[in-house]
């Protein structure tokens, strides 16, 4: 199973600090969780065969997982509570996006 986020940066947040956090903390802890198999974090950086569209999402963060109930027990965690918790405070409004293989 993969989750699809989308987001952007709340008002006021240093992109440098978000993209410093996210590479060295929220990327190897998840990638550590059991049920995780790849975490990945993107920036957009455009729309392609449109030069001057600009995405609606800076950020889309793609997780495969083995399974959602094993994926739930492990971030519900208080150790990844913590370690993921300043998400919130650079996040505005994600998007977490179920999706299946076709």
């Amino acid at each position: 199973m993969r989750i699809i986020c989308l987001f952007n940066l709340k008002d006021g947040v240093d992109i440098s600090e978000y993209e410093e956090w996210a590479k060295t903390r929220d990327i190897p802890a998840v990638n550590d969780l059991g049920s995780v198999e790849s975490f990945t974090v993107h920036r957009a950086t455009g729309v392609f065969g449109d030069d001057k569209a600009k995405p609606h999402f800076g950020y889309i963060e793609i997780i495969d997982i083995t399974g959602l109930d094993e994926f739930v027990s492990d971030i519900s965690s208080e150790d990844f509570q913590r370690a993921a918790a300043p998400f919130q405070g650079f996040a505005d409004n994600p998007q977490f996006i179920l999706t299946e293989d076709l």
